[in-house]
């Protein structure tokens, strides 16, 4: 029976929403990890380096976080891993690669009109390589974290409306420190990386949409228009761009994914995906609401 007790209270405990958090963390991050640093020592040794070598390892982590999830929650909570259904592939990413196209572009617009973005030379295709592949990177591993772990196992515990709106909080909060932060840049990765991404994720309840749609946001900014991108550092894009003119549309140091236009287009577009959600009945109830003697207004749609 001691036995038994203690198994019953480990369970509670490695099945408490928060644990999953970290152990989910750690393993997917740490398997990310260790491929950048097992990776680029085995490469160095095969004598292949440059942007074959990024090629490679950037590959590498994005396959790694997606392995690492599916098995890992397969094994932890004993279910199919329904929200990297394959099936939903195709059609998920051609709209989140869309999606971020075109908003990435309606913010470059509304600079050009504003007199505030030029074009100074076509270069190259080759040139969006290395900016492809920092993107793919970028687009797998943080939203197989951030949507996946820390969206997922908060929603399922405290509702879809308290998940989006600690996902913008947490996201406002890391952000306010940097150095050179403004309102505006703060607000808007908020809007962007805890409203948008979350809002397609309840709607479509598949993450391949937040993937790509994070993909193409990285990969139109700095490699195809070739403004300033926070989180990647490229020397070479398709356009080599000017960029100037007031802070609130250029978004100063971090870019015009963190102007004023971006902040009303992702807040926007996030909260019509959180409405259609809204109608299709695919919000999670808190765990409070499924108390005994609480009103049941809506029925999980999963």
């Amino acid at each position: 029976m001691q036995t038994i007790r203690t198994q019953t209270a480990i369970q509670k405990i490695t099945n408490f929403f928060l644990i999953k958090i970290i152990i989910g963390i750690l393993t997917v991050g740490g398997s990310v990890v260790f491929v950048e640093f097992a990776g680029r020592q085995l490469l160095e040794k095969a004598q292949i380096t440059g942007d074959l070598q990024n090629v490679t390892i950037g590959l590498a982590q994005a396959a790694i976080a997606l392995l690492s999830y599916v098995l890992l929650f397969r094994y932890y909570e004993k279910r199919r891993i329904k929200e990297l259904r394959l099936r939903a592939l195709p059609a998920n990413a051609l709209l989140g690669c869309l999606m971020g196209l075109i908003l990435q572009s309606l913010i470059i617009l509304v600079l050009y009109v504003a007199g505030g973005y030029s074009i100074a030379s076509v270069n190259p295709v080759s040139f969006l390589i290395p900016g492809f592949i920092a993107a793919i990177t970028a687009g797998f591993v943080a939203e197989i974290m951030l949507r996946g772990i820390l969206f997922r196992l908060t929603e399922e515990k405290l509702g879809t409306l308290v998940a989006v709106l600690f996902t913008a909080v947490f996201f406002a909060v890391i952000h306010a420190g940097v150095k050179g932060a403004t309102v505006i840049s703060v607000l808007s990765t908020s809007f962007q990386a805890g409203v948008l991404y979350s809002a397609v994720y309840v709607y479509t309840r598949s993450l391949w949409f937040p993937v790509f749609l994070h993909f193409a946001w990285d990969f139109a900014e700095p490699a195809i228009y070739g403004g300033i991108n926070a989180g990647i550092t490229l020397r070479e894009a398709l356009f080599t761009s000017r960029i100037e003119g007031p802070q609130l549309l250029t978004g100063g140091q971090f870019g015009p994914g963190n102007s004023i236009q971006s902040s009303i287009f992702c807040l926007v577009s996030g909260l019509v995906f959180l409405w259609l959600a809204k109608r299709k009945k695919k919000f999670i109830k808190p765990f409070w609401a499924n108390i005994p003697g609480n009103n049941k207004h809506e029925v999980i749609a999963r």
